[in-house]
């Protein structure tokens, strides 16, 4: 497996993670605990070093989860959670309201230390920037956490470019995670070039647009009322149905290739930049070995002039969010 370094600070990590929400929480039930802890065993013997959650992914059972599978291999791994909801376990969907402030951020990395039974968090995010605490004061808090040994590098998701300036002024930012797929480009016009200026690297979530860019679906997949999906209007069967064109143009691809869809779209992440590192979540063996060739996967600078002119004409369909999450995005 090929590494890739985030940041100035050179945080090393494969140049493909693991994100784990999946495994018990977002698209459907959770799965069983062993199979799961399998998995991500299987993916550190095939070479992937850095995995991702979050404290409100449960909430709370996923951070337990990896802590369970990885805190036995801690030398082996570098493991990102994340701050930034106020937590309600009894509430759907499990929290409610942002809170970023500093006394929270310290209460959430004690509590994420111990349900990952790490004794320091590599690299903590801030999971949804937070208006009512201005982000001097967030970045201030994971600087104290830093110097005292807590957590090792400082990320955001789904930052705006002015909030990444500021914080990087304070604490520099290592990592910025942020849907980037080529179902949704738009960080390219603003958010990527702030990031090669400051030196910080980029974790696109949702690599494969949720599952759609894989071919595996259509405008007749439904999903069940505890898939989060269910809730997108991209995920509409009318937006699927136009949003097809995205699949037929990696299938044409992958078939040149001798590659899946899946594959075509992350070795086209993995192209863009070599500070990008995509974390494609997944449940199965069969799929992480998948998502895993896309890694030796080569597009040439023509393949890759080709699909960005076919893409550019290709509209999508639907908003990725509701409109209250979307909201919470680019502050």
């Amino acid at each position: 497996m090929e590494t890739r370094k985030l940041g100035k600070d050179k945080l090393e990590v494969s140049a493909l993670g693991l994100g784990c929400m999946g495994m018990s929480f977002s698209y459907g039930a959770a799965h069983d605990e062993g199979e799961m802890i399998s998995l991500m065993h299987k993916a550190v013997d095939m070479g992937i070093t850095f995995f991702d959650t979050a404290e409100v992914y449960g909430p709370h059972t996923n951070e337990v989860l990896v802590g369970k599978a990885l805190s036995p291999i801690r030398d082996k791994v570098v493991i990102a959670t994340k701050f930034g909801f106020n937590v309600n376990p009894d509430a759907s969907p499990g929290w409610q309201g942002l809170n970023s402030r500093p006394e929270q951020i310290k209460r959430v990395a004690e509590a994420s230390l111990k349900r990952l039974n790490i004794d320091s968090i590599d690299l903590f995010y801030q999971h949804r920037v937070d208006p009512d605490v201005p982000i001097e004061d967030v970045a201030g808090a994971v600087k104290d956490l830093i110097r005292e040994g807590k957590v090792k590098h400082f990320g955001l998701s789904e930052a705006g470019v002015q909030t990444i300036r500021r914080a990087h002024a304070v604490q520099p930012v290592t990592a910025l995670q942020s849907e980037y797929s080529l179902w949704w480009r738009k960080p390219e016009a603003e958010v990527i070039p702030t990031l090669e200026e400051l030196g910080i690297g980029m974790v696109p979530y949702s690599p494969l647009g949720k599952g759609f860019l894989t071919g595996k679906m259509d405008q007749n997949t439904t999903f069940a009322s505890n898939d989060f999906r269910s809730r997108l209007p991209r995920f509409s069967a009318e937006a699927m149905q136009l949003n097809q064109c995205f699949v037929d143009l990696l299938e044409s691809i992958a078939k040149q290739k001798n590659a899946t869809p899946a594959q075509i779209a992350l070795a086209w992440l993995l192209a863009q930049k070599p500070w990008i590192v995509p974390i494609p979540g997944t449940t199965k063996l069969s799929r992480l070995e998948e998502n895993i060739g896309a890694v030796s996967l080569r597009l040439a600078a023509d393949e890759l002039r080709n699909i960005d002119e076919a893409a550019s004409k290709l509209p999508v369909h639907g908003a990725r969010y509701p409109e209250e999450l979307e909201k919470m995005t680019g502050r």
